[in-house]
This record gives structure tokens, sequence and C-alpha cells, in this order.
């Protein structure tokens, strides 16, 4: 069976998911922005044996743990798209600039393109890519589950910036009709900040998106 546990992370109070397989106890972390020894500690305390570390995109406040996390454990590191290499490439410089402590570097080992199927016991996972909050971000969907991680693209009520470099706020919107509402209506989403929220609602009633549903 697949578990979910949110734990915010950093001043941001970014979402991240610690993602099990209760019976083999194999887990993956989705968006460890920060917080490494918080994030560590949980999984110790879930009896977890974490094996990839997942990434929607490269902003601090998702990937800001990564970089230790992968060492402390010896895991891979998967995702996001290879377009979000330069927000990756300069996390140190971006995190001295916000005031978070200066985080070790991100090194991927695997890129995705979109098309991919990630698994976790038996479960998997489709990657979907939905660029415009930054031009590589991918999201994760588990149709048993009926469960969507979105990262920054959509939030209950809300969806993401696009005034960072390389944001496109016609892109955005783009993705978010392509991969996020054609999804059925029940999916429930985890996004990067924020409550959680299902598709059919958004498509109701978030004020940026909910016109153009349909």
């Amino acid at each position: 069976m697949l578990q979910v546990k949110i734990v915010p992370v950093t001043a941001f109070q970014q979402n991240c998911s610690i993602v099990w397989d209760s019976e083999t106890k194999e887990a993956v972390l989705i968006d460890a922005g920060g917080d490494a020894e918080i994030l560590k500690a949980e999984v110790e305390k879930l009896g977890l044996t974490v094996k990839e570390l997942w990434l929607t995109h490269g902003h601090l406040d998702h990937a800001g743990a990564v970089g230790t996390l992968k060492k402390v454990w010896s895991v891979p590191v998967i995702g996001p798209h290879k377009e979000d290499a330069f927000w990756l490439d300069q996390i140190q410089e971006v995190s001295a600039r916000y005031g978070f402590p200066i985080p070790e570097k991100v090194e991927v080992d695997q890129w995705l393109e979109g098309t991919e199927v990630l698994k976790l016991g038996e479960e998997e996972f489709e990657v979907r890519f939905a660029p415009g909050h930054t031009p590589g971000h991918v999201m994760f969907y588990n149709k048993n589950y009926s469960l969507l991680w979105t990262g920054d693209v959509l939030f209950k009520g809300s969806i993401g910036r696009t005034d960072f470099p390389r944001g496109n706020h016609q892109q955005l919107l783009d993705s978010i009709q392509r991969e996020c509402f054609s999804l059925p209506d029940e999916t429930q989403f985890i996004s990067g900040h924020g409550p959680l929220s299902t598709i059919g609602f958004e498509k109701q009633h978030n004020p940026f998106v909910a016109s153009k549903a349909g």
C-alpha cells in the first residue's frame, strides 16, 4: 500500500513528500527542499529505506537538501527535465542571496523528459512534463491512488509564479490544461506549498484557470 507523509521544509514551507510502500518500506522523497536533518529523522522514525530522490524542478526550496541526502543515503537523484539544470547549477548562489544555508551541489543521475514511468514497489508513477514555472518542471502521477504531485505548477486556488528567469505564463497555463486538467476530476494533488486539492475543484474554482477549463 502506498503511504505519503508531507513534511513542510524551509522558511518557504515547501511540501516535501515522503512516499513509501508499506510492505517493503522502500521510499522516495519528492522535492527534498531543505532541513535535511528533519527529513532524515522522519525517515528513520518511519523505519524506511530511501531508494531515490525525485525532483519536480530546480528551485532551492525544492532541491536544497538533495545534495546532502544523496550523500547520506547513497541514492540517485531523478529529475527534473534537463532544462532546469541552470537552476540547479546556481543553487548555492541563489541560497546565499536568500540568506538560506548554503546547500551541497545537486548532481542529477537521470534527467526526465516526461514520458517515463518511475516505480516504487509495485506502484507506477507517470512523469508529466509541465514547463512554465520553470522550463524543466515535471510532475508525478500515480493512477492507482489518483495522486498527482504538481510541484509549483498548480496550487489550491492559485498557480505557479512565472516572473523568475525563463518562466512563461502562457506555457504554464498550457501545461495545466494539458497535464493537470486532462486527469480525472477526483484526482487529488499535492502541490509544492499549501493544502491539498483536487483537479475537479480547481477546474471550477481556481480564479487563474477555472474559466479556461471548459
